[in-house]
């Protein structure tokens, strides 16, 4: 007697493009990542193109920073009201356009405009790239693996531009360094095209938080303008102590709006978990580290050690190489079974070990012997917080949560950019004019007196580390706990659906 029941056929699923999807996730990080480097190298030769004098030059990366900072949060609330695909792809179009205009500048007006443009369309960009991330890896592991490159591609992309700019500044033009963002960005949207996954828009028509974008972009841009104009003109500066103000207040006014409101821009669940909002605080504290790092030891390895453009650009692989070794190894593979608080915890302590290594640094110094093992360790700190940081500040979120949840990631890595340019710029020059006090400004005190800024500015980096390792060990749960909050929520779904 044969059996009825028929034997069960296997479906067969279509192709898994999720992998060459974060393929293209991670093309249009690096393009956001780099840009705020890669324009640096290629500043003097920009100005000596374009005629424009000393104290215009901070516009030409202040207007990129302003317009990026600011409306990060909004274009995170777009891509999760519009489709995050639709966000990614008008990003990329608009910040390739924005490129080639910057690129064909033929006046210091034009450039500025340019680089503000590309602040526009990065931060629709840049939280739709980190959303669709979240929504496509669910999996534990998978997640954790996703992020771990994602989180390589983030860290190292400040060194990427620095090569990179070097390169095409010494062997091309300076226009290129914004010209490249074109081929990457056709590469971005073919394979947005192809391998990311169309997601109907929502049903009901979307509402947008007036109030909150209003006090939310007003306060942002009042905040990053402030730091700008304190690493400018200093602290005591009447428009820096006015537009701190203002942006503090602005920012208080905008936490009171999203606690009214119906549809908030920012809900407050999201940076109220304890995970999360550690999360969020350790990627600013890290992004103040890192600009004392990018800032001070470029600085360091041009002037005083000699080095081209290009040869500082090589100087940083190593470290480039070690985000990206302990991201995608280390990283990846222990956070699902650690747990954020242990890897964001050994990041914090080891990026501020490898910062009290470069401290060492002196004016004679060989850089295999020096500088190469500071930056190595930091490397691997900084692997260990990315990967752990991005992952765990966009889990637990819902879908409709995504991308402001991926926007807050970077609007506080902006912020906390901000903060340490600014600061670090004013502790290091205040150390080197205190040096110079009573001595003679010969060449080889004026060399010692940068030396003393220089050493200023990394123990104040070692310290902006050690801040994110107390963050780790103290605000994020540790993994006993988070294991049994996500098998509580297991329980709940399947009481739920047994219940219907």
């Amino acid at each position: 007697m044969t059996d009825p029941t028929p034997t069960p056929t296997r479906t067969r699923r279509g192709p898994d493009h999720r992998w060459l999807g974060l393929a293209v996730i991670g093309i249009a990080q690096l393009m956001v990542v780099l840009d705020a480097t890669i324009v640096n190298i290629a500043l003097p030769t920009a100005q000596g193109d374009l005629g424009f004098d000393n104290d215009q030059r901070q516009w030409v990366v202040t207007a990129y920073s302003l317009a990026f900072g600011s409306l990060l949060l909004l274009g995170g609330r777009l891509s999760d009201l519009f489709g995050r695909r639709p966000a990614f792809i008008t990003g990329l179009i608009g910040f390739a356009a924005a490129s080639a205009l910057g690129g064909a500048a033929q006046s210091f007006e034009w450039l500025v405009a340019a680089r503000a443009l590309q602040g526009v369309f990065g931060a629709l960009l840049a939280p739709a790239a980190l959303s669709l991330l979240t929504t496509t890896f669910t999996d534990p592991r998978e997640r954790g693996k996703a992020f771990g490159i994602f989180g390589a591609i983030a860290g190292s992309g400040g060194a990427i531009g620095l090569l990179l700019g070097g390169a095409l500044t010494e062997y091309a033009s300076w226009r290129w360094c914004l010209y490249v963002n074109v081929p990457i960005a056709v590469v971005g949207i073919v394979g947005a095209l192809v391998y990311l996954k169309a997601v109907p828009r929502p049903a009901t028509r979307p509402h947008l938080d007036l109030p909150g974008v209003l006090t939310a972009t007003t306060g942002l841009v009042a905040v990053v303008y402030g730091f700008s104009n304190a690493e400018t003109n200093g602290w005591d500066h009447p428009l820096t102590a006015v537009c701190l103000t203002a942006g503090v207040l602005l920012i208080a006014a905008f936490v009171l709006v999203q606690r009214r409101v119906a549809h908030p821009l920012l809900p407050l669940r999201v940076v109220l978990d304890r995970d999360r909002g550690g999360s969020f605080l350790a990627m600013a504290l890290v992004s103040v580290g890192m600009f004392g790092l990018f800032l001070f030891l470029t600085y360091y390895l041009q002037l005083t050690l000699g080095f081209s453009s290009l040869q500082t650009g090589f100087a940083f692989l190593p470290m480039s190489a070690a985000i990206m070794g302990t991201a995608t190894g280390v990283g990846a593979r222990l956070l699902p079974r650690v747990g954020p608080q242990v890897l964001i915890t050994a990041g914090g302590a080891t990026g501020a070990l490898g910062m009290v290594l470069l401290s060492r640094i002196q004016v004679d110094s060989s850089y295999a012997a020096v500088v190469l093992p500071g930056l190595v360790v930091l490397g691997i700190g900084l692997g260990l917080i990315f990967s752990s940081a991005f992952a765990t500040a966009t889990s637990g979120v819902s879908r409709q949560d995504a991308g402001v949840a991926s926007a807050t990631v970077n609007t506080m890595q902006q912020v906390g950019g901000s903060i340490g340019t600014a600061l670090l710029s004013t502790l290091a020059a205040n150390s080197t004019a205190s040096y110079l006090v009573g001595r003679e400004a010969t060449p080889e005190v004026q060399a010692a007196a940068t030396l003393q800024g220089y050493h200023t500015a990394f123990w104040a980096s070692a310290i902006g580390f050690a801040l994110v390792a107390l963050v780790g060990a103290t605000v994020l749960n540790r993994q006993s706990v988070r294991v049994a909050r996500a098998a509580a929520v297991d329980e709940r779904v399947e009481t739920g659906v047994a219940a219907h």
